[in-house]
This record gives structure tokens, C-alpha cells and sequence, in this order.
């Protein structure tokens, strides 16, 4: 998040809006830690590797 807001900032001066948009960018980004899969790709591998 300290890519988008300095640390300390007050969070209560930016919309929903803005706020999704980050967190959108954030889990929506290839991850190091899961092979560069993004994490919605991680979890469906996920999904769809485990026993019904």
C-alpha cells in the first residue's frame, strides 16, 4: 500500500473508488511467491486441482 500512500496517510480523503482501484492493482498483479501467477490464478489452479 506504501506505493500508493506514504505511510501514515489518512486514508479517509480518497473515494471507494480510488481505494478499489489500488487494491485491485495489488491483487490483481503476478506474485514472485506463486511462480508469477496472480493470486485469482493461484487460487483457481487451486480450485481446480482439489478432490470434489
Amino acid at each position: 500500500m506504501r506505493q500508493y500512500f506514504p505511510k501514515g496517510t489518512d486514508l479517509s480523503g480518497y473515494t471507494q473508488q480510488e481505494l478499489d482501484k489500488v487494491a485491485d492493482e495489488l491483487n490483481n498483479r503476478p506474485r514472485q511467491t506463486l511462480d508469477w501467477l496472480k493470486p485469482t490464478e493461484a487460487f483457481n489452479n487451486l480450485l481446480l486441482d482439489s478432490p470434489t
